[in-house]
């Protein structure tokens, strides 16, 4: 999968250059003023786009979150997909913060879908079922399954992810992204060990969320 050794997104390399592109030519023009506005802003969506390292903790069983952020919600919901009743964290992403977002549990893809839909602000918990999303059903060797969503935004417009049906993917690998802000939704089996409340902030790949029993 992409990204996995890029210091910055291979997704933001168009906005990077483009931002710099136009940065030059002012610069050459001589306008001063512009240049540096121009300036800053590569910066900042270089900034937007960086892609650290990150080291998960030991333990098979632990589940991962798969995205920096602020937990916004955190209880029992209905899952469609699997057509059952599971725990449901939901991790907001400003535009600050690292906005790759990498695999909570290893495990094999069951299937992966995507529902078009509005572009409401992902705090409000209309935006679960409304809302422009995609997701992945991942079902660990002890045959424990969760489900990962990503949600468009009011600014996000664009949903990243590269795994397909099948593909046997390993906990803290990146595996997708939300360009410019958004919310990362996991839904997970009630009895696990829950290891966060909300307003936690998470960082992922690290943050634990809980452990399988």
């Amino acid at each position: 999968m992409r990204n996995q050794n890029t210091p910055i997104a291979v997704e933001g390399y168009p906005f990077v250059l483009g931002a710099a592109f136009v940065t030059l030519v002012l610069a050459l023009l001589s306008w001063k003023i512009p240049a540096l506005l121009a300036l800053g802003i590569t910066s900042f969506v270089a900034y937007f786009f960086r892609n650290p390292q990150r080291i998960p903790p030991e333990g098979e069983n632990l589940i991962l979150a798969p995205a920096d952020g602020v937990v916004i919600y955190l209880g029992n919901a209905p899952e469609s997909h699997l057509g059952e009743e599971m725990l449901k964290i939901s991790i907001f992403m400003s535009v600050f913060n690292v906005h790759i977002n990498r695999v909570p549990l290893s495990g094999r893809v069951l299937d992966t879908f995507y529902t078009r839909g509005k572009f409401l602000d992902v705090r409000d918990q209309k935006a679960t079922f409304e809302n422009e999303q995609g997701g992945m059903i991942l079902e660990a060797a002890s045959g424990a399954k969760i489900v990962v969503v990503q949600v468009a935004g009011l600014i996000a417009r664009r949903i990243v992810s590269y795994p397909e049906k099948g593909d046997s993917l390993r906990r803290g690998d990146r595996y997708g992204l939300i360009r410019f802000g958004s919310r990362l939704d996991v839904y997970v089996p009630k009895d696990i060990d829950l290891r966060v409340a909300i307003g936690d902030k998470t960082v992922a790949g690290e943050t634990v969320l809980g452990c399988l029993p």
